[in-house]
């Protein structure tokens, strides 16, 4: 394990050995011996180190990565996540927070097609169904790790993006850009375990927990020009929303 801090084990305690392993992981997280992205000894290596045995270890180590503190990553090992994206709740896009935030966003474009727009896309749309909209399907990465799985339909002709262009550009500064003025949207948030096609996707253990968002954004003429529904991993991303008393 990175070096920084001690592990120190009560044996004759009623808790148990994998928490007070966990635990004092966690806070050496909270205190930053452990920065992000550092790395932890194998599973056998911490064991031996601790006089502990190798499920007693990976069940520390698995409460951990679902609490979104630890992260394994295939090739590298266990490490410490990056800090969580935190994302008050606002009509702007996760491209533009996450940059007005200091980080480096980054996209890769799986699919951008014309399709024709299915009963639910086109009621939010307010397409016929079967008319045709832009469909496409990228993921976002914040330092370096995926961060969300998104996906949007527009209506067609409302504005020319292309792979390229979503790669370097968020979805609403293209809107913008293509005269577009977003005005309002409607938006649901839940949560959900993630599919095995996303869970591949986002670098996730099958069945994690997810965040999920629906959003329909509409112009300041009232149209819709935008619907999208979007996973998050819930390990890195959280949402803040402020109430005020009336």
């Amino acid at each position: 394990m990175s070096t920084g801090f001690d592990i120190a084990l009560d044996r004759s305690s009623p808790v148990p050995l994998y928490f007070q392993v966990a635990e004092q992981i966690s806070e050496a997280i909270r205190r930053g011996d452990l920065a992000p992205g550092a790395r932890l000894d194998n599973e056998i290596l911490l064991a031996d180190r601790l006089g502990l045995s190798r499920p007693t270890i990976r069940q520390a180590i698995q409460y951990l990565v679902d609490k979104g503190l630890l992260v394994r990553k295939r090739g590298v090992g266990t490490q410490v996540v990056h800090g969580q994206v935190k994302r008050s709740v606002k009509l702007t896009s996760l491209y533009d927070d996450l940059r007005l935030a200091g980080q480096t966003p980054t996209t890769r474009v799986i699919s951008l097609r014309p399709v024709p727009a299915g009963e639910e896309v086109a009621g939010v749309l307010g397409l016929a169904p079967g008319a045709e909209v832009l469909e496409l399907e990228r993921v976002r990465y914040a330092a370096g790790e995926p961060l969300a799985l998104l996906h949007n339909w527009l209506p067609a002709g409302l504005a020319a993006l292309t792979p390229q262009a979503l790669e370097e550009h968020g979805l609403y500064e293209l809107l913008r850009t293509g005269g577009v003025r977003m005005r309002v949207a409607s938006q649901r948030i839940g949560a959900r375990s993630a599919t095995p096609a996303e869970a591949r996707l986002l670098d996730e253990r099958r069945g994690a927990p997810l965040l999920t968002m629906t959003r329909t954004g509409y112009d300041d003429q009232g149209r819709a020009v935008e619907h999208g529904s979007h996973v998050y991993r819930a390990s890195h991303y959280s949402l803040e929303v402020t109430l005020i008393e009336r």
